[in-house]
């Protein structure tokens, strides 16, 4: 793991890619990519994101990648 973690980081260097690691236990799937609001109860087999507070309805996946392009920059 270690491994393939350097070899990303050592390729985003190269090519001047900011490379940001998240924290290992951050809700990315969890957490709505519109307003935040985090649902604890969404299990592995929903491929569906809705958020509770929003209605916010995403692809799982489409709204992690939104929240990590968000991760680690200030609101």
């Amino acid at each position: 793991m270690y491994y393939k973690l350097y070899i990303l980081e050592y390729k985003s260097k190269f090519n001047s890619i900011e490379f940001v690691k998240a924290d290992r236990f951050y809700p990315s799937s969890k957490t709505c990519s519109c307003c935040g609001e985090i649902k604890k109860d969404l299990k592995l087999k929903d491929r569906v994101f809705i958020c509770p507070s929003c209605n916010n309805e995403i692809d799982r996946d489409k709204n992690a990648s939104i929240n990590f392009s968000r991760y680690g920059k200030s609101a």
